[in-house]
């Protein structure tokens, strides 16, 4: 239990070593994208990664081969959630949530507070952060895709168009071209 064998030291000492190298050079050629900000998928494909590693490390049973070639497929695997979500607007909905607005025009939006779960102590919390003082100096507080909050303060508002494809309580997605400003196409 405490110790097996010399040999399966030196086996977790080398393998590692080599497949912590093979896991850094595949997230270096995978691109930032793998190492952004989460949305559910990349959490996945990251829980996986380590979860990958861990095996290569500790079982004997899978070789440094076979571990590089998951780590490789899993990678390539995002790359092509990556390519979807970017290209295809259903595929992006398939494998991302919609941004949501949580609060309009300084109105804190319950009914989107509580269908996505945040707090209204958080929502407070990000608008300090942002430097506004007061709810009537923010035109929109979303909730983005990866879980952070970005403010929007009046000043910054403009026409709303950045606001186009976020959701509001009590609808799924927001049509293409519209704004949240005024609702229409």
């Amino acid at each position: 239990m405490w110790f097996g064998a010399w040999s399966e030291l030196v086996r977790v000492l080398l393998v590692g070593s080599a497949a912590y190298v093979a896991l850094v050079v595949v997230l270096r050629v995978s691109g930032k994208r793998t190492l952004a900000k989460l949305n559910a998928f990349d959490l996945v494909v990251t829980v996986a990664l380590g979860s990958t590693l861990a095996t290569i490390l500790l079982s004997s049973d899978v070789s440094w081969a076979e571990g590089t070639v998951a780590l490789i497929l899993l990678a390539a695997l995002q790359y092509l959630a990556a390519m979807v979500s970017s290209r295809w607007p259903r595929g992006r909905t398939v494998l991302t949530a919609r941004p949501t607005v949580l609060v309009e025009h300084g109105t804190v939006l319950e009914a989107a507070l509580r269908q996505q779960r945040v707090s209204p102590a958080e929502v407070r919390q990000a608008i300090r952060a942002s430097g506004a003082g007061d709810l009537s100096r923010v035109a929109a507080v979303v909730l983005e895709t990866d879980g952070s909050l970005s403010v929007i303060g009046r000043e910054q508002f403009g026409d709303g168009s950045a606001l186009q494809d976020v959701t509001r309580p009590g609808q799924h997605a927001r049509p293409r071209g519209s704004t949240i400003a005024d609702g229409t196409e």
